[in-house]
């Protein structure tokens, strides 16, 4: 069946408007909305395509909905999927970036989002229970989700090793047989749209360079770069992005990195987007509005153009390797670690808002984030349990939850202490 484009703009807006959490609660709410509510995509598909995009460099869950527009209607909704589920998170991000000064510290702010982020960890719960249940049809997969999990968490392997190592096992134990009949796989086209893809993705940045612009030719190069290497998400490549923009380019300080990453994480959209935020707040600093626009303008652009070449080349493999046995089984394979990856995923997020101060234990070759017990912060904790049970057990709408969340949260700041 057909979706039509507004259809398309009002699903994707409201994916967009409401993908607060990070990429373990994006996936969970597009399963609800395009999986459970819609069905417009079979759960075979969307772990297919999840697991696709778990491969490629970028915000996995950006790409998902693009790859989600894509199958409804080609490469006009795969624009309108993946241009909505960023769109609102990069004008909160534009706002609060040229707020930051002005705004500081406002703690009616963080008390709305800790009921938020509660609301989240509900989400991310019952992401892992629906997920595992589909995906993990036999031991081997559960064996795989728990070594993925404990891999990424206990011994901080490199998240695209975790995945290779799935899909080598993955390919190698499945028997060899016909290939079922699908359709060819077009190279030529994919070349195209790389080819096109990639002079696109590079003018804005060749603009500045001819325009003499050293601070936006700079910018462009390095976010450039980044969107090729952020396997495993935003969080992967943090260390490494806050080493360069403070430490080699100087654009902004330790501290104001920290306050960039606290705003991604409560506004919808990917985490990424503290990309932008950079860009805004280092180009106000050293030309005013103007050049802070359009840093944040040339930081949206490199960063998230890759994500549309990646899809559009590669979307067509995913039916095309279904049919393929051995390659089948290396993507089955690789589905049941994206389930051991969410609950990585889930446990850093839920670390970071029950608790107050999170510390990294290690014991080579062990090394993983444990809380400190005596920060436990309560009030967290019980907007989770409420958040969980409104959701999981009566059943409201996640926007009911959130709007919920986020009031209680607010009437913390009159708790004593």
């Amino acid at each position: 069946m057909t979706r039509s484009l507004s259809e398309l703009a009002r699903v994707f807006g409201r994916i967009g408007c409401l993908s607060f959490g990070g990429p373990a609660a994006q996936i969970a709410l597009m399963h609800r909305e395009l999986v459970e509510q819609r069905g417009w995509l079979s759960e075979s598909e969307y772990l297919r395509g999840l697991s696709f995009c778990m491969l490629l460099p970028g915000p996995e869950a950006m790409q998902l909905a693009t790859y989600a527009g894509w199958k409804q209607r080609g490469l006009l909704g795969g624009l309108i999927a993946g241009g909505l589920f960023v769109g609102p998170g990069a004008l909160v991000i534009f706002a609060l970036a040229f707020g930051y000064a002005a705004l500081g510290d406002a703690p009616w702010v963080q008390a709305v989002f800790l009921g938020i982020k509660a609301a989240v960890l509900a989400v991310v719960a019952e992401a892992i229970l629906r997920v595992a249940k589909k995906a993990l049809k036999r031991r081997s997969h559960w064996v795989i989700a728990g070594l993925a999990f404990t891999a990424l968490y206990a011994f901080a392997l490199p998240f695209p090793l975790v995945i290779a190592l799935a899909a080598l096992w993955g390919f190698m134990t499945t028997a060899p047989g016909a290939d079922a009949p699908r359709d060819r796989f077009d190279g030529r086209r994919a070349a195209t749209i790389i080819a096109v893809g990639c002079a696109l993705w590079a003018m804005p940045v060749l603009a500045a360079w001819l325009a003499g612009q050293t601070f936006l030719t700079d910018l462009g190069l390095f976010f450039s770069k980044l969107a090729v290497v952020t396997f495993g998400g935003a969080y992967a490549v943090l260390s490494y992005m806050t080493q360069e923009v403070v430490q080699s380019y100087g654009w902004l300080t330790t501290g104001q990195m920290m306050d960039a990453l606290g705003l991604a994480e409560t506004t919808p959209g990917p985490l990424i987007l503290v990309t932008q935020f950079v860009g805004v707040v280092a180009g106000s600093e050293l030309g005013g509005w103007h050049q802070g626009l359009l840093g944040g303008l040339m930081v949206l652009w490199v960063t998230f153009v890759p994500c549309f070449i990646w899809i559009f080349a590669g979307a067509p493999l995913i039916d095309w390797l279904a049919g393929r046995p051995r390659l089948s089984g290396a993507l089955q394979a690789i589905t049941a670690a994206v389930v051991g990856v969410i609950a990585n995923l889930s446990l850093w997020f839920a670390l970071h808002v029950l608790f107050g101060q999170v510390f990294i234990w290690n014991s080579a070759p062990v090394s993983m984030a444990l809380p400190v017990p005596g920060t436990l912060n309560l009030a967290a904790l019980a907007l989770t349990v409420l958040a969980g049970w409104a959701l999981l057990w009566r059943h409201w709408p996640f926007p009911a939850v959130l709007a919920l969340s986020g009031t209680l949260g607010l009437m913390t700041l009159a708790l004593p202490g």
